[in-house]
């Protein structure tokens, strides 16, 4: 695939939309190229932490829903640092054209430099806003306009699955 091509799964609801996500979520960028690599070195030491309180967790017994959701979340963080780490050096540059794999002088950036890609779309309400709306009347508004991955999920789910846990069934409350 090439930069912002699509295929429509299931009709407008759900689309397999190309994106490459050069910074973390919703494409947030920092500092430049030192930032790329801040970010890439903090998900490093998140993984390793959460690794670590995991094993802990699993010492003492803890509750296996929340054992469930901070492992979701080491998956989808383990799963970003893959794709940063590596996409830019097995891949050249895709912009909109199709994206050669393992090429002989390297892909178009370094390790831990690389781009996330981003691929789940789901544009579930499309419409305008009133023209009596403050600010934005009569522009179009999209409701869930992120493109996202699996890891990005999988990070997703573990944190409301901790909330749940958080809130419903912790027994020291």
């Amino acid at each position: 695939m090439y930069l912002g091509q699509e295929y429509h799964v299931c009709g407008n609801w759900f689309i397999i939309h190309f994106t490459e996500n050069e910074g973390m979520a919703f494409g947030l960028q920092f500092a430049g190229k030192y930032g790329k690599l801040i970010l890439s070195i903090f998900r490093i030491l998140a993984i390793g932490a959460i690794g670590w309180y995991i094993y802990t967790l699993a010492k003492t017994k803890a509750a296996t829903l929340l054992i469930i959701s901070f492992a979701l979340i080491l998956a989808g963080a383990l799963g970003n640092l893959i794709d940063s780490a590596f996409y830019g050096l097995i891949f050249n540059d895709s912009n909109f054209q199709v994206s050669s794999f393992m090429l002989s002088g390297g892909g178009y950036a370094g390790f831990l430099y690389g781009k996330v890609v981003d691929m789940l779309y789901f544009p579930i309400i499309q419409g305008h806003f009133p023209h009596w709306f403050p600010f934005w009347g009569n522009q179009e508004f999209l409701f869930f306009r992120p493109v996202f991955n699996i890891s990005d999920s999988s990070i997703t789910i573990g944190v409301t699955l901790m909330f749940i846990y958080q809130i419903w069934f912790r027994k020291d409350k």
